[in-house]
């Protein structure tokens, strides 16, 4: 299951920018930029991992809670960004720790990269020169990869974030193939997504979904897949 769910990662073609993919337990980056940055992914990643495990040391139901927590003044800026979010969406704020991590590790390698793109199942920080067209990876549905969406790069640095309650383990109340979310931010993206995702339980939920999704803080373009049926609303654009 694990190596069809990455599968998608083979689909990534590119010819100036350089791949490369860094693993920290739990944590699987696949990487664009424009040169090898391994070893500074994976410091960053060790980095802004052990910051969220250092806080949960602390304050355990920020790991397990599945609605939104209080601000905390005091947590640093990836926890309350995480917390901010989660708010913003209604879950509980490890919603967002994949689309956190992206856009943490893909900011700071901005400093030695124009061009860098990070995936992070199926959770994607986006800054490019030029536009980026992303494939929707939906299981079973016949539209799996027939849909892509386009990232413009005069709206960059973005996120498109991705939840689904029919592949991988990321836990999910709804049955959606896919629920793609855009937005400036891959922590808003990434939580609004898990959000949105919950509410798609069968096909006529698609559209309540949508606008309600529209209605999250910071959130563009909405993009819902289930089963041969597609919907999309805001500021999103189809390929």
């Amino acid at each position: 299951m694990k190596h069809r769910e990455r599968s998608y990662r083979n689909r990534v073609s590119n010819d100036t920018l350089k791949s490369f993919h860094v693993s920290v337990r739990e944590t699987d980056l696949f990487v664009l930029a424009d040169s090898d940055l391994t070893q500074h992914t994976f410091n960053l990643i060790f980095k802004y991992r052990s910051i969220i495990e250092y806080y949960i040391k602390f304050r355990n139901e920020f790991l397990t809670s599945l609605k939104p927590m209080p601000k905390d003044e005091n947590a640093p800026p990836i926890v309350k960004d995480m917390l901010s979010a989660s708010r913003s969406a209604g879950v509980g704020p490890m919603a967002a720790v994949a689309g956190a991590i992206a856009e943490y590790v893909g900011k700071d390698l901005l400093e030695f990269s124009r061009n860098v793109i990070i995936e992070n199942g199926g959770d994607i920080f986006l800054n490019s020169e030029n536009d980026v067209k992303v494939a929707v990876y939906a299981g079973d549905s016949p539209l799996s990869y027939n849909v892509n969406i386009l990232g413009r790069k005069e709206k960059m640095p973005m996120g498109i974030c991705t939840s689904s309650g029919t592949i991988g383990h990321s836990l999910s109340f709804g049955r959606a193939d896919a629920v793609c979310v855009v937005s400036q931010s891959a922590i808003v993206a990434d939580a609004s997504a898990t959000a949105i995702g919950n509410l798609v339980k069968r096909k006529s939920d698609i559209a309540f979904a949508l606008k309600k999704g529209l209605n999250i803080e910071g959130v563009r373009g909405v993009l819902i897949i289930m089963g041969e049926k597609l919907g999309a609303a805001g500021e999103i654009e189809l390929l």
